[in-house]
């Protein structure tokens, strides 16, 4: 395990040959375990959901997030509201993304740039942390949410693009 701070809020990752979807939750959750445990001594909490979906605990401070890719799991514990999402950095995305969540500045943007699937990828995991920063979810609101592909809010963590933010 590696630690990396971002704005007070510790990342983990866990790097995995393998990550199936459901083995990915389970990281996740592992490393989610194991921030608790280490930030406040004791065993995780149940974890609630809100009506849209956002995981929390109920009656804690504390607040999280959690991303994984197919090769690893990442785990964001902060006091104060927090999305976070990864993707590996050689994933070919769907050109439909930008078309469905980017706004029109966002996909000139990637048009111009020097690397446009790399520019649309950096967006996209931006967006997707903010998706999960406001709970909404993914949706038409995102297309109203203007970010730049070089915003220092995504850093690359061995061969991902991975986005927090927080308050």
């Amino acid at each position: 395990m590696a630690y990396t701070d971002k704005k007070g809020g510790e990342a983990v990752r866990l790097d995995y040959k393998r990550l199936e979807k459901e083995t990915g939750h389970e990281a996740g959750r592992a490393l989610l375990a194991g921030l608790w445990q280490q930030e406040t001594g004791r065993p995780l909490p149940p974890i609630s959901k809100t009506d849209r979906g956002k995981p929390f605990f109920a009656g804690e401070s504390y607040h999280f997030s959690i991303s994984h890719t197919p090769r690893h799991a990442f785990c964001c514990l902060h006091n104060a509201n927090v999305g976070l999402d990864a993707e590996e950095m050689d994933r070919i995305p769907d050109p439909r993304l930008g078309e469905r969540f980017l706004s029109p500045a966002e996909r000139q943007r990637v048009a111009a740039a020097e690397a446009p699937r790399d520019a649309l990828l950096r967006l996209w995991v931006l967006k997707e942390a903010y998706a999960k920063y406001t709970g909404k979810g993914l949706g038409d609101f995102l297309k109203n949410t203007d970010f730049c592909p070089n915003d220092p809010r995504i850093q690359e963590i061995d061969g991902c693009y991975v986005a927090i933010i927080t308050e």
